[in-house]
């Protein structure tokens, strides 16, 4: 399994690093988030969920 964040989809609104702040972190420079451990955690299934955008995908 895999966890990804589409960086064309994410709008970085933080929710998923605020959800699942092992597994994601939100990159002040680019304004996006980004995957800090692949981990596929209830935590970070709350956050792919979460996303306004849906631009984070679990395989």
């Amino acid at each position: 399994m895999g966890i990804k964040i589409n960086p064309d989809e994410c709008i970085g609104c933080g929710v998923c690093s605020q959800l699942s702040p092992e597994t994601f972190k939100l990159d002040e420079d680019e304004g996006k988030a980004t995957v800090i451990s692949q981990e596929v955690t209830d935590s970070a299934k709350e956050a792919a969920d979460s996303c306004p955008v849906s631009a984070i995908t679990i395989d």
